[in-house]
């Protein structure tokens, strides 16, 4: 007995231990919490780091601008944004506007601008991390870019930060800029790249309280395939829920939007953001009076968006003590905010993160500034050209007057920093001229009035009469006239699609005054000035072209290099032409899908220098199943005399539709570049899903069973070669 006893103690003893060894050994291996361990899969790890937070640690984290918290060293992102430049407290290379980069109708250009973006923004970002000392602002790695809402509505503020009318345009782009944002490693994310904004929204009149009444078919076939090509295909990480509601619900709190499309039916991984404010809109603006701030909060969360401001730390806690919220929901959104941060590398040793050594050196280097005037050359869009007026020879001219209010004057944009060297028109032009050229500059006109109470009176019968002056004593006059962020941008719809200001008077008198007078427009809107288009022998649309953009414009008018951009919307002949903004569904009217009459400059529109043709449109099947593809090979052959870039355009028709169709839809695109007398096959693949529509009887798309018409050329309107096809079942 006793030795049983004794023989029980001692194993008891080894036991004990045992266990005290297997905890040391456990503390040993549990000195880095698994979280920490980037060697596992970062799903075990973001549940690592859930299960050690508090409730209000959870709650500070999904405040996009909350504290940091220091137990895990987690530091608050702050986001930041970039729309053609980071923006920062030091100067960083501007590329021209979104619809510039549109305008170029190349992808390839637009995935190198978002790379140098995102490239200037981790070397920012790396900088604060090495540098103790750093001088500047400090936000991490969230950037809320590219914005990819539809400019359906032509007096829409925000067009220069977007990429034009046509949804699949505005898809190959966006594709384009997220990757480039977002970069290519296989296990790390560069940037996070935030879609603004989800979804139908274009209208800054009342945004925070208006609600857009869209059809199931129209939300599905317009406002939303490219929001679908961007995450589907292009992978971005975040989306931000716009202000307005969809048929009376706010998006902040629309289940169907951002969970049942978003996350469920496209797959999304990210997380949804809401715009600045989104809970307040709700609580004071779309469900006034209706709804408390806890209560807002567990709707947005419930209903998918899982980011906001400091109402989700505020009123988390109060919404799952109350049962408004559950934890494994809001476990779920911080999952879905801390993948994104752990992919962006925020949680390992950064000699593991390839992007951690993008030196601050990369900030408005010489490549990048080269990036930004290719970009910008690659925007200008040659609208007219009469009697063959530009090129200018500038070796033949000894004057030139340079006028207008935009000759003289930088506008950025909106959402960018600062630029490194910013070139003005009025710069390019001396930049780019012969050594000895005299320049008589006038500003001519007034765009709006200055803001500053003490800005001198501009006295417009003068100065209009200085610019006449100086016209007439010019071998050339080159008016730059166009709108600025006080005529367009957010929270600021245009009231009026002509010039502002008196500027077409000043176009009008300098056209008088001296018959070669080239026109350059620098603006982001379309601008209906069917006068000007009438009367002016040259018209450049130019944008906002960044930093490098007086540059650029300088080599378009004297032929350093061949304009090859083209129209990312239509300008309309007329203000009549335009259906209400409260008007969503597009069959009425809106875009080149659906214009009533001519435009004044039509979808796809933009001249060259040399000449192009077009031959041998090929089909690869007359015939295709509703599931199959078809692809369209032709020929382009630069005719001229210069080389020259053209955007080839392939577009569909449905020719006995069971409902109202577009005229024209954009299902193909290629930039090309051809030397004199170079031809080069295109070949272009259509699959069925470009084909179907969106029925709503099913409601998904489907495709029917009719011919189609295949129409090849240089615009919308400019169509060279057409063919046919039948779809059967």
């Amino acid at each position: 007995m006793r030795a049983n006893l004794r023989g029980s103690k001692l194993t008891f003893l080894l036991l004990l231990t045992g266990i005290i060894a297997g905890n040391r050994s456990m503390a040993q291996t549990n000195d880095k919490p698994l979280y920490l361990d980037y060697t596992k899969p970062v799903e075990a790890r973001v549940k690592d780091l859930i299960s050690r937070m508090t409730l209000e640690e959870k709650a500070e984290y999904l405040n996009h601008k909350g504290p940091d918290i220091p137990r895990f060293d987690i530091k608050s992102d702050k986001w930041n944004q970039s729309l053609h430049g980071v923006v920062w407290t030091q100067p960083t290379t501007m590329f021209p506007v979104s619809i510039a980069m549109a305008a170029t109708w190349d992808p390839k250009l637009v995935y190198n601008e978002a790379s140098a973006i995102s490239d200037e923004a981790r070397a920012i970002y790396n900088g604060w991390h090495n540098d103790p000392d750093f001088k500047g602002e400090k936000k991490g790695l969230i950037y809320r870019s590219p914005v990819i809402n539809i400019s359906r509505n032509p007096y829409w503020g925000r067009i220069n930060e977007c990429f034009g009318e046509d949804p699949y345009l505005d898809g190959r782009i966006g594709v384009a800029h997220v990757k480039g944002l977002q970069g290519n490693d296989p296990h790390y994310l560069k940037l996070v790249s935030t879609l603004k904004h989800y979804a139908v929204n274009n209208v800054e009149t009342d945004r925070t309280k208006r609600s857009a009444t869209v059809s199931e078919r129209m939300l599905h076939e317009f406002w939303l395939p490219h929001f679908k090509d961007c995450i589907v295909e292009g992978g971005a990480q975040s989306v931000m829920a716009s202000y307005n509601a969809i048929n009376g619900v706010p998006n902040n709190i629309n289940h169907m939007m951002l969970t049942d499309i978003l996350k469920n039916k496209w797959g999304f991984k990210g997380f949804v953001v809401s715009d600045l404010g989104g809970v307040n809109t709700m609580v004071n603006g779309h469900e006034k009076g209706q709804m408390s701030y806890e209560e807002a909060v567990a709707k947005s969360i419930n209903a998918g968006c899982d980011f906001s401001d400091k109402e989700f730390m505020q009123y988390i806690p109060v919404a799952v003590n109350k049962g408004l919220l559950s934890m494994a929901k809001l476990d779920e959104s911080l999952s879905r905010v801390m993948r994104d941060r752990f992919l962006l590398g925020e949680f390992d040793p950064q000699d593991k993160v390839p992007y951690s050594k993008i030196p601050m050196s990369i900030i408005g280097s010489s490549g990048h500034i080269a990036l930004a005037l290719k970009a910008a050359q690659e925007s200008m869009v040659l609208l007219t050209n009469k009697n063959h007026l530009l090129p200018l020879d500038k070796n033949k001219i000894k004057t030139i007057a340079v006028i207008g209010p935009h000759a003289n004057m930088f506008t950025a944009g909106g959402y960018s920093g600062k630029p490194i060297d910013a070139i003005n028109p009025m710069q390019g032009i001396r930049n780019r001229m012969v050594s000895g050229t005299e320049i008589i500059y006038a500003a001519g006109a007034q765009i709006t009035p200055p803001h500053r109470a003490n800005a001198p009176a501009f006295d417009k019968e003068a100065e209009l009469q200085k610019a006449v002056d100086a016209a007439k004593k010019a071998d050339v006059a080159i008016v730059y006239v166009g709108t600025t962020l006080n005529v367009e941008a957010e929270d600021r719809d245009r009231t009026s699609l002509g010039l502002p200001g008196n500027q077409e008077d000043l176009v009008k008198a300098v056209l008088a005054a001296n018959p070669r007078t080239i026109v350059v427009l620098m603006n982001a809107g379309p601008l209906t000035i069917p006068y000007i288009k009438e009367n002016a022998p040259a018209i450049l649309e130019a944008w906002w072209p960044g930093e490098q953009g007086g540059n650029a414009i300088a080599d378009a008018l004297f032929g350093n290099i061949n304009p090859g951009g083209k129209m990312p919307l239509t300008v309309y002949a007329s203000e009549a032409q335009v259906p209400s903004q409260d008007e969503y569904d597009v069959t009425k009217g809106f875009t080149y899908m659906y214009i009533n009459g001519a435009p004044l400059f039509p979808f796809g529109h933009g001249l060259s220098y040399t000449a192009f043709a077009y031959s041998n449109l090929k089909l690869s099947a007359k015939q295709i199943k509703t599931s199959g593809d078809i692809t369209v090979s032709f020929n382009v052959k630069n005719t001229g005399k210069v080389t020259g870039d053209e955007v080839v355009q392939l577009y569909i028709h449905d020719v006995k539709p069971s409902l109202k169709r577009p005229m024209k839809e954009l299902r193909g695109f290629e930039r090309v570049t051809l030397t004199p007398g170079q031809t080069k096959t295109v070949k272009m693949t259509i699959p069925s899903s470009r084909l179907a529509f969106y029925d709503e009887k099913i409601h998904d798309f489907r495709v029917e069973a009719e011919p189609i018409d295949v129409m090849v050329g240089s615009s919308s309107e400019d169509i060279r070669l057409k063919s046919q096809f039948e779809v059967v079942n």
